[in-house]
């Protein structure tokens, strides 16, 4: 190396021997990110579903402690089989209650508490997609209903894991932690689902950014996220029928992306927002959605 190189070298380093360190709240990227967190995911029994998506995703990321929870039990068991035998260093628990049942969501919570000291994430993603009546023909009992397993659980949700999330120790010396709610693009416009289901979902996104700042000071988040056409146990007969067609690549047409999308898609963000990675990203409302949500309907092509 030429002295004049040398001497370049030696002023870029006093530099950057001057200049502060970056602050940082979350970790390294690489590796497991949820390493010690405690969490609760509710909506887990279905195999396409986006529960048990990110329950696969919390196990991968090192989750300390994982409850996965649903109304139906079917597929609970073989689920967190398979998590615990794939993740034997996280310790996989599921339970059984409607997540609409204040009972149910107290239990588990207080639970997880009293076996770990903490709870650090509640993903409440229990819901349905209620009627397919136009609002005129819909019933009272199915909209209540609709209104109930998709808001009343978020709500619960928050109610109870917040304090928890309060919940000070050695091991974890300040307050906070990542609730998460499952919404829709029906929730942020018209358009993409009935009235009762779209009702519930914009009411999630609310709740949401509400309780966020009904949290002030505790480091306590709370986000929605809006998946759009995603292939799930609840949309399942949508997509098999257009295999069935033969009209598979007219699934999410309308959308940028020109495709349905996969749970894992939407896990993937409630893996972000669970970790320490999302310390600066609260009161959102997170549209998952191909770019659905982003435009009015157009004609492609037909804009000059």
């Amino acid at each position: 190396m030429s002295n004049t190189a040398s001497s370049r070298l030696a002023q870029v380093a006093s530099h950057i021997s001057d200049i502060p360190p970056i602050a940082q709240v979350a970790g390294d990227s690489v590796g497991p990110r949820l390493t010690n967190k405690v969490a609760i995911i509710t909506g887990c029994n279905s195999l396409l579903g986006i529960g048990r998506a990110t329950a696969q995703q919390y196990a991968h990321n090192g989750v300390r402690a994982l409850y996965i929870c649903d109304y139906d039990a079917t597929n609970l068991p073989s689920i967190a089989a398979a998590l615990q035998k794939a993740y034997p260093k996280s310790e996989i628990h599921w339970r059984q209650f409607d997540a609409s049942e204040e009972k149910g969501v107290k239990t588990v919570v207080d639970e997880a508490v009293a076996k770990y000291g903490r709870l650090d994430v509640y993903f409440a993603n229990a819901g349905v997609l209620g009627t397919h009546d136009i609002v005129t023909e819909t019933a009272v009992e199915s909209f209540e209903r609709t209104l109930r397993v998709n808001v009343v659980s978020v709500f619960l949700a928050i109610k109870h894991a917040s304090k928890a999330m309060k919940i000070t120790s050695a091991d974890k010396p300040v307050s906070g932690g990542s609730i998460i709610a499952t919404a829709s693009t029906a929730g942020i416009r018209s358009g993409a689902g009935p009235s009762d289901y779209s009702a519930s979902k914009a009411g999630v996104i609310n709740l949401m950014q509400t309780s966020a700042y009904q949290l002030s000071g505790t480091n306590i988040r709370c986000n929605a996220i809006c998946p759009g056409l995603i292939e799930t146990g609840m949309t399942s007969i949508v997509f098999e029928s257009a295999r069935k067609r033969g009209t598979e690549k007219k699934i999410g047409q309308l959308n940028p992306l020109r495709r349905g999308g996969v749970a894992d898609e939407i896990a993937r963000v409630a893996l972000f927002l669970a970790s320490d990675e999302a310390s600066y990203v609260n009161a959102q409302a997170w549209a998952v959605d191909a770019g659905l949500s982003g435009s009015h309907p157009v004609v492609p092509g037909k804009l000059a």
